[in-house]
């Protein structure tokens, strides 16, 4: 599962009423860990001309759970984005960056996405990531 959802806000996801802010706050206590990151990604300054970049050599595997599934999911993914101003980019549990949304089409960003860059970001120690 990837997110605690309260029976309150299950409700409120009933009838189409659920805001930005609620569904921020319960990412927040369901994917401490993972919004820990993105925090630390936002606090770094995402600026146009570069991404800041979370690669730790190793994580543990309920950190790095915690970061597929907010990635894996278009609705806390977008939801982070949208709360930090950031666009996050993804190549493995362990390898997240955050580009200014101007810089979605650059050379930076293309090269982080890029199939020799997700290729090289292999290892086995990230294997089972």
């Amino acid at each position: 599962m990837s997110l605690t959802v309260s029976p309150e806000i299950v409700e409120k996801a009933k009838s189409g009423q659920v805001d930005d802010r609620s569904f921020i706050e319960c990412i927040k206590e369901s994917l401490p860990a993972a919004w820990a990151i993105f925090s630390r990604l936002a606090a770094a300054g995402v600026e146009a001309g570069g991404p800041r970049v979370h690669a730790p050599q190793s994580m543990p595997d309920a950190e790095r759970g915690q970061v597929l599934r907010a990635m894996a999911s278009n609705a806390i993914r977008g939801a982070v984005e949208r709360h930090f101003g950031f666009v996050l980019a993804f190549q493995n549990c362990h390898k997240v960056a955050a580009f200014a949304p101007a810089d979605v089409d650059s050379p930076a960003y293309r090269a982080f996405t890029s199939i020799e860059a997700q290729l090289l970001n292999q290892t086995p120690e990230m294997r089972d990531c």
